[in-house]
């Protein structure tokens, strides 16, 4: 069996002697890079699988929240929960220069600098939460309070009805 190769998410998983279990899924150049297909190659249902969205405030502070991976962000919600005035995406050609990953492998975990980070509160409905390792084709599980706990995630209301 091929020795999985360790991200940037995963070494910071590994300082803090945090339980974790990483897993791989083929991609193919040209696959589509969303959530659903994620959660469908994991064989996981879509509300435990969460993507990482990077928006920057009015007060230019840069924000990350997590949310199940068929959920959309509510841009007004998380200007609320950040107490901030607004906040809106960053633009996909800045996501590397701003965490040091790429579209669809951005990890709230080992970004260039820890941003303040917001989960949706549905989390605390599952024992295990899947989300990105710092790259394509990986996902790091583990128990949503302990990720909370680690990097100081709040969860709250971030979603779309």
């Amino acid at each position: 069996m091929k020795k999985i190769q360790k991200t940037n998410a995963m070494r910071f998983l590994d300082q803090h002697k945090v339980e974790y279990e990483a897993h791989t899924y083929e991609h193919k150049e040209g696959d589509p890079v969303d959530g659903v297909h994620v959660a469908n190659m994991l064989h996981q249902p879509v509300e435990a699988v969460y993507k990482t969205l990077v928006t920057q405030a009015n007060t230019k502070e840069y924000l990350v929240y997590m949310l199940p991976v068929e959920k959309e962000l509510d841009l007004k919600k998380c200007a609320k929960i950040a107490k901030v005035k607004s906040c809106e995406m960053i633009h996909v050609k800045d996501i590397n220069k701003i965490t040091g990953y790429i579209r669809g492998g951005c990890s709230p975990l080992g970004m260039k600098k820890q941003f303040r980070t917001f989960i949706e509160k549905d989390c605390l409905n599952q024992d295990k939460i899947y989300f990105s390792a710092g790259k394509i084709g990986m996902q790091i599980e583990m128990d949503p309070k302990t990720l909370m706990d680690l990097i100081h995630v709040q969860a709250g209301d971030i979603t779309k009805e």
